[in-house]
C-alpha cells in the first residue's frame, strides 16, 4: 500500500471516527460503503476491513460514554453477553453468504430503520425516567437480535438496540447510545475474528482506519453531548439514510 492509500484510509478513519463516537454505532456503517465506493472492495471484505476499525473505536467510546453517562452493570452484561453468542453464530453464516445479497438485505434494513425513527421525531415522544419500562432481563432479547444482525453484516446491532432502547424501553438517546456500544464491543470483537479466520480481512488498509478512528471518535462523543436530543435523533436518521445510499449505489 503507497502512502497516499494510508493517508486517505487514515483520513477516513478520523471521518468515520467521529461519526462512530457521535451516533454510539463505532462509524462502520459509513466505512462499509466508503471501502467499497471508494476501494471496491467486495461486501465481506469491507465489512471486516471496517471491523479493525469499529474494535478499538468502540472500546474508546464505551469508556467516554460511561465517564459521562454512568451505564448500569448489570444491563451492559445481559445485552453484550447474548449479543456476544449469537453474533458468533451469525458471523460463521455470513462468511458462506453471497456477497451481493448480504448488501441488498442491508440496505433495505437501513431504510427501514431511517424511516421508523423519522417517524417517531413527529410523533408524541414518551417520558424518559433513569427506569426501565419494560422489565431488564428483556435486555438479553434485544442483545440477541442485535448481536446476530451485527455478525451478519460486520455492523448494525447499535442501529437496532438505540431505537429499541429509547422508544420501547425508555432510555434517554445518550443512555441507549452508551448500552448499544457495551452490547457492540464483544459481539464486534468475535465477528472480526472470524472473518479474519476466513480470509475476509484487508489488515493493512483497516490499521490506518483504526488509528484514526481512535484519534478522532472523543471529538464525536462530546459533540453528542452538547447536541440537543431531538437534533441528535435527526442526524441519526440522516446519517442512516445516507448509508444505504451508498451502500445502494456500491
Amino acid at each position: 500500500m503507497n502512502p497516499v492509500d494510508i493517508l486517505l484510509n487514515l483520513l477516513l478513519g478520523l471521518a468515520m471516527g467521529t461519526l462512530g463516537g457521535l451516533f454510539g454505532i463505532g462509524g462502520g456503517l459509513v466505512a462499509i460503503p466508503a471501502l467499497g465506493v471508494l476501494f471496491g472492495l467486495d461486501q465481506q471484505l469491507a465489512q471486516g476491513t471496517a471491523l479493525v476499525m469499529v474494535v478499538p473505536n468502540v472500546l474508546l467510546a464505551l469508556w467516554r460514554y460511561h465517564q459521562r453517562n454512568r451505564i448500569v452493570l448489570r444491563h451492559a452484561l445481559l445485552l453484550s453477553a447474548s449479543g456476544f453468542i449469537c453474533a458468533w453464530l451469525a458471523s460463521l453464516y455470513a462468511v458462506e453468504l453471497q456477497a451481493e445479497r448480504m448488501r441488498l438485505a442491508f440496505v433495505g434494513f437501513l431504510v427501514a430503520l431511517a424511516l421508523y425513527n423519522l417517524l417517531r421525531l413527529f410523533m408524541r415522544s414518551s417520558s424518559v425516567t433513569g427506569e426501565l419500562r419494560q422489565p431488564w432481563p428483556w435486555l438479553g432479547v434485544l442483545g440477541g437480535a442485535a448481536g446476530a444482525l451485527g455478525g451478519l453484516f460486520g455492523v448494525g446491532g447499535a442501529v437496532l438496540a438505540v431505537p429499541v432502547l429509547t422508544n420501547l424501553f425508555g432510555a434517554s438517546q445518550l443512555v441507549a447510545q452508551g448500552l448499544s456500544l457495551a452490547l457492540a464491543l464483544p459481539s464486534t470483537a468475535v465477528t472480526l475474528l472470524t472473518y479474519g479466520l476466513h480470509g475476509h480481512v484487508d489488515w493493512a488498509m483497516g490499521i490506518p482506519l483504526a488509528l484514526g478512528g481512535l484519534l478522532s471518535i472523543s471529538w464525536g462523543v462530546r459533540l453528542a453531548h452538547a447536541l440537543p436530543e431531538r437534533l441528535l435523533k435527526g442526524l441519526f436518521c440522516a446519517f442512516l439514510l445516507l448509508c444505504a445510499v451508498l451502500l445502494a449505489l456500491e
